[in-house]
């Protein structure tokens, strides 16, 4: 009675393969992850972000400045995109995101240069991703030392060597201090909002199916948007529950500051976290039941926490990652929410990323209203 035998064990083995033969979602979903995560840390993820946008305010045309610049562009880590007049577009580059760093030559660059008297260049760093911006600004630190050796002949040649004949002042603006929790902390709110709100709206639907309840929400009177809006509009208020968490915690216990208006931020609030349930909803047509629901929610987390920008640099991706990356709703709310609370921006400052929201907004609503069923079959 209690043998093992070999022919029950081979039944079951082969009741199994069938099983999951017939729920191909599942399967499939235990052979993509590892390969989504293969990919993304094998060709996407890269920690020294190279080719980083910069914008230059040269104020002394000179040969120096000349060279100045194209050391700067050799460096690998400076891509220049912009050439500006004025401290106030600088302010509005940086603070946008456009560029990660402003580079400023003095009117009189070339002359005191020329006296030795140690002129100095100013270089404004993006620091509100401190690891972004880390390597890029030890390069430009050693530029002093070497950059104008070919150009220091005959009677400027003394000026080679010990001390360099010209300073980087580099002023790392938003996060001065590089302190990683100013940057961690304020992503978290998009990680944990995009976790809890897909995943929650995805079991809504299928849990109706498992438990038998769905019978009795088709027979109402319902269009489909109804029954969205009324399954989405409770975690609204949940998600909004726990952003006040976080940002209490932030301010009291990791000291991050919030130089935004909390209008703005709530805004930005609303559209990303009804994004996120419209995504967790459509998954809810999709999936058969609660597990399917839960394997696709990871498989839209794992890109959305690493393409976003919380965790690695986002220009350090390659130009595939990227285009992924901005499809996600997470990586607009993670310049939104990092903008608000680091740099004070308004409204018009996150326009360039809070459209994108409500594009994907309205796209994974009208899927999920497509797919919507109105029987059980």
């Amino acid at each position: 009675m209690f043998g093992i035998s070999i022919a029950r064990i081979t039944a079951v083995f082969l009741k199994e393969l069938i099983q999951m033969r017939r729920d191909r979602l599942t399967f499939g979903m235990i052979i993509g992850i590892p390969v989504i995560q293969l990919v993304l840390f094998g060709f996407a993820i890269n920690s020294d972000p190279k080719h980083l946008p910069a914008a230059l305010n040269v104020q002394d045309a000179s040969v120096y400045s000349r060279t100045l610049v194209r050391a700067l562009e050799n460096t690998g880590y400076f891509r220049i995109e912009h050439i500006i007049s004025s401290e106030r577009e600088a302010e509005s580059l940086l603070a946008e995101g456009r560029v990660a760093f402003v580079v400023t030559v003095p009117p009189a660059f070339s002359r005191e240069l020329a006296r030795g008297d140690r002129p100095q260049i100013l270089v404004e760093a993006d620091a509100s991703d401190p690891s972004a911006a880390a390597n890029a600004i030890a390069a430009v630190s050693q530029l002093p030392a070497t950059v104008f050796n070919r150009d220091f002949t005959g009677a400027l040649a003394p000026l080679r060597g010990t001390p360099p004949p010209f300073e980087v002042v580099v002023h790392r603006r938003y996060n001065p201090e590089g302190v990683s929790a100013f940057n961690v902390v304020p992503g978290l709110i998009g990680v944990i909002l995009t976790m809890t709100m897909v995943l929650i709206t995805a079991l809504a639907v299928t849990r109706e199916v498992e438990r038998g309840t769905m019978e009795n929400l088709l027979a109402m009177p319902l269009q489909p948007f109804e029954v969205m809006a009324g399954k989405i509009l409770p975690y609204i208020f949940v998600g909004y529950i726990q952003v006040t968490v976080v940002i209490v915690a932030a301010l009291l216990l990791f000291g991050v500051p919030m130089l935004g208006s909390y209008f703005d931020l709530s805004v930005a609030l609303a559209a990303f976290i009804a994004a996120n349930l419209a995504v967790g909803f459509t998954i809810s047509t999709v999936a058969s039941n609660q597990l399917q629901a839960m394997q696709m929610t990871f498989f839209f987390f794992l890109p959305s926490i690493l393409l976003s920008g919380f965790m690695f640099p986002f220009r350090g991706m390659p130009d595939w990652a990227q285009w992924i990356g901005e499809v996600l709703p997470n990586t607009h709310f993670m310049r939104i929410v990092r903008g608000v609370m680091l740099k004070g921006n308004t409204l018009p400052q996150m326009f360039d990323d809070l459209w994108p929201l409500l594009a994907f907004m309205l796209a994974m609503m009208a899927i999920a209203l497509m797919r919507y069923r109105r029987t059980l079959d």
